[in-house]
């Protein structure tokens, strides 16, 4: 696996926790991502849909602040085959408007081009307890 993947998307995941839990800049999490990055979320999710580039991934994670103040990874593994990584991630969430934590796991493929991430594809274990959790 490349070090450098593996130094981006490590990067990436502790600059996303601390914009969630710690209201950094959304600049630090840019700084790992290609322009022309792609989200893709589940519908059903209040942040669902495709988010393009880096204006569309700043709404996007603009939309997760606005759904949870809290991110924390409780163990990650990742698998890698070239410029993409299928990555495990079992951790915890709180809600913003409820204050419930929500433990899940969920899994995603993230595709690389030079270094920086194109794509992110989730695949949550399930999407109606993060709705219950977010739920007043």
């Amino acid at each position: 696996m490349s070090v450098d993947v593996m130094v981006t998307l490590r990067g990436f995941y502790a600059a996303e926790a601390a914009y969630l839990t710690e209201g950094a800049e959304f600049e630090q999490m840019a700084a790992y991502l290609a322009s022309d990055v792609v989200m893709y979320q589940a519908s059903s999710l209040p942040y669902g849909g495709e988010w393009r580039g880096h204006e569309g991934f700043r709404k996007f994670i603009t939309a997760m602040g606005e759904n949870w103040d809290g991110l924390w990874f409780d163990e990650q593994q990742f698998l890698s085959d070239q410029n993409r990584v299928v990555v495990y991630s079992r951790g915890r969430l709180r809600a913003r408007r409820t204050g419930r934590t929500l433990k899940t796991s969920l899994l995603q493929w993230i595709s690389f081009r030079d270094g920086l991430i194109t794509e992110f594809r989730p695949y949550y274990h399930d999407t109606s307890a993060v709705l219950a959790t977010l739920t007043e």
